[in-house]
């Protein structure tokens, strides 16, 4: 997953909840610009701490886990 992926389902996350990108930027202190250019995939020094701060907000975590020698589901949809 890349910036412009983990935008997109932030802004799915967010609009599935019925929140507003200026609700959510009045809620976490960030500017709705910065909230928007994330997830239009033009963000491009948004910082982890804000990413993270708007996905526990949503109700989702960021997480690292070891890399599988094996596709992932996605990746396997996403072959042509």
């Amino acid at each position: 997953m890349n910036l412009s992926d983990l935008g997109r389902e932030l802004r799915r996350r967010r609009v599935e909840q019925g929140i507003s990108q200026q609700l959510m930027a009045d809620h976490l202190a960030i500017s709705r610009a910065t909230i928007n250019a994330l997830e239009t995939g033009r963000a491009g020094d948004v910082g982890v701490k804000k990413v993270m701060k708007m996905a526990d907000y949503l109700g989702v975590e960021l997480c690292f886990r070891d890399k599988s020698p094996f596709p992932t589901f996605e990746e396997l949809l996403n072959e042509p």
